[in-house]
């Protein structure tokens, strides 16, 4: 009888683990049954089954951990169950699936009450409670089991959890199972989306877990790089003896980064009309102004990968696939990143960054310790929290009325706001809308959206002329970090290439001194901080120089994406300037994963003024 209950545990066990793995894949897979199985039990059946086997000791270790296979099973149902909604959410908002760093978001409750609407939130944290509850009595529970159950139980969880273990440092290259998939498996590193689709959930997982940021440049040295360093710092010094004396002796203009949360033009979508004007006040300001389409990484989100581009001046292409989020998997274990921010510290000015949110997400306080930031200001911090009727979020204009709090000082200041007005969901934020839209599908919330940036781009144009009455020069730098994801499956199709990667961006001078008043640039966000300082007629470094130069070449790119000679292409036709290239991809890897030769000397440094 024994031996009959041993197995029919077994083979529910193997049940479990065949349909959580199927689950998995038919969550990945846009809830398609076909898909599913296809990929199963034909098209990667092996790769299918070594995922199953991580599955495994996913369960076998939570059963022996909490001593009853039945509870460890109800853990892992609800963990799986979760896994695979929240990465049918994000492939259906971003066209991402989950990375395991996202994992870490779960923390986050007000977050995922906002992503999965307050009942099922409610639903799923009673769930959530009662397994905790049950877990911990089967626990005390398991206490009392005779020895033998014990040993073996101990035996189960050293196993399985040393197979989880292992499974952990799949991207080395001894790793017994990352070469079971190699077997058979078709690594896509540009598309995670494909990448999930051609190993599985499981497999890309797996591939995502923690890598090196970046592959070592061929003839990496201290000599290669000091080379570098000195080239392009002395064509730094040249630029820099051009700057006219009165801007040297001028006070130091105060600089603003705005990070604009999702804001987009609809209207230069195929597919998309909005009646009237959203974006008529922003329009009014960036006409008069450098400015024009800036290259996001991604689509419907990465927020956080703008953000690192835009104040580091490091781009996200060159970095192994894996690096799927600087700031969560690279920046807190650093302890010096050169940055826009550092540089403005020395310099002499105060810095503040303003996020009108948690400061959990993507670990941005520790981020900004890293980065240099004299302070943080958040959602709990901040003086001005007003909200736009059913909006959520802390409006532009209260963020802007923050901000200009801060310029009133006879310090210059460096402010950095990332806004959360225009954020998702769009759906019952406002009830009276200015705009009709004309789309396949998702019309409310583009209507919503429409009323949101119409109201960003009014904040703005306000928040510009007030810096007029400032005696201190002001500049800022404003751009929308990534499109939002509520364009159906349609218009995606009819928007290829970059369409859906291209945001708007602006520079503005309250003291109307930039070179260049020029719109309908293309640019990258790597590119703002030494643009800023060549438009503005402020010294620049020899990093700066660096990226000047190689934006001759290479406008704006990212990966799959490069914007040469007036066109977008897939790849990167750098003939005779490859090097400059070389020399760029050398110095990011010193930084983030090589030895910090560079920082050795004052490359990432301007001339005192």
């Amino acid at each position: 009888m024994k031996k009959l209950i041993y197995g029919l545990k077994a083979v529910g066990v193997l049940a479990l683990v065949l349909i959580s793995n199927l689950y998995l894949q038919w969550c990945q897979n846009n809830l398609s049954l076909d898909l599913a199985l296809k990929f199963a039990f034909s098209w990667h059946t092996e790769k299918f089954f070594l995922g199953g086997l991580v599955l495994l000791a996913l369960l076998l270790f939570l059963s022996g951990v909490i001593g009853s296979l039945g509870m460890g099973a109800v853990l892992y149902t609800v963990f799986i169950g979760i896994l695979g909604y929240a990465d049918y959410l994000k492939m259906t908002m971003r066209q991402e699936p989950i990375y395991p760093d996202d994992l870490k978001m779960a923390a986050n409750l007000g977050m995922m009450k906002d992503l999965v609407g307050l009942p099922l939130f409610l639903v799923l944290l009673v769930v959530i409670l009662a397994v905790l509850v049950g877990m911990g009595y089967m626990f005390w529970r398991s206490l009392k089991k005779p020895k033998n159950i014990q040993i073996l139980r101990l035996v189960t969880v050293v196993l399985s959890g040393g197979l989880l273990l292992y499974a952990s440092n799949f991207n080395s290259s001894s790793n017994l199972l990352r070469k079971g998939y190699d077997r058979t498996a078709l690594w896509i590193p540009y598309s995670q989306k494909m990448n999930y689709y051609n190993v599985g959930f499981v497999g890309g997982f797996l591939y995502n877990l923690k890598v090196e940021a970046m592959e070592k440049p061929k003839g990496y040295s201290e000599a290669a790089v000091k080379e570098i360093t000195e080239r392009y710092q002395k064509e730094a010094d040249a630029a820099n003896e051009e700057v006219k004396e009165e801007v040297k002796e001028e006070e130091q203009p105060n600089i603003v980064y705005v990070m604009s949360e999702s804001f987009s033009d609809s209207n230069r979508l195929k597919g998309v009309t909005v009646s009237g004007d959203p974006l008529k006040d922003y329009y009014e300001v960036a006409n008069q102004t450098y400015s024009g389409q800036m290259l996001s990484q991604n689509y419907g989100g990465g927020t956080a990968n703008i953000e690192f581009e835009a104040l580091t001046g490091f781009s996200m292409e060159p970095l192994n696939a894996q690096m799927t989020t600087p700031y969560t998997l690279l920046v807190p274990k650093l302890e010096k990143l050169p940055s826009l921010v550092s540089l403005l510290k020395d310099s002499g000015y105060e810095t503040t960054a303003i996020h009108p949110y948690d400061t959990s997400m993507y670990k941005r306080k520790d981020v900004y310790q890293v980065l240099g930031f004299d302070q943080f200001l958040d959602q709990d911090t901040m003086t001005h929290r007003d909200k736009l009727e059913n909006n959520p979020y802390i409006s532009d204009e209260s963020a802007y009325e923050e901000v200009l709090d801060q310029l009133d000082s006879d310090t210059p200041q460096f402010l950095h706001l990332v806004t959360m007005q225009t954020h998702m969901p769009y759906n019952g934020k406002y009830s009276n809308i200015s705009y009709q839209v004309t789309a396949e599908g998702n019309n409310d919330s583009i209507a919503n959206y429409a009323q949101d940036v119409a109201y960003a781009s009014e904040a703005l144009k306000n928040f510009t002329q007030e810096l007029s009455k400032l005696s201190r020069r002001t500049i800022v730098v404003f751009w929308g970090d990534h499109l939002p994801g509520i364009y159906s499956d349609a218009t995606q199709a009819a928007n290829t290439g970059t369409t859906l990667h291209e945001t708007e961006f602006l520079i503005y001078d309250s003291a109307g001194k930039l070179a260049n008043t020029a719109s309908g640039q293309i640019t990258s966000p790597f590119y703002f901080a030494p643009t800023l300082f060549q438009q503005a007629g402020q010294a620049t470094t020899g990093f700066y120089q660096l990226l000047l130069d190689l934006q001759k070449v290479l406008p704006a790119f990212e990966k799959s994406m490069y914007y040469q000679n007036g066109q977008w292409q897939a790849t990167a036709s750098l003939g005779d300037k490859e090097s400059i290239y070389k020399d760029y991809q050398m110095i990011q890897y010193d930084i983030l994963a090589g030895k910090q030769y560079s920082l050795a000397s004052d490359f990432f440094a301007r001339e005192n003024e």
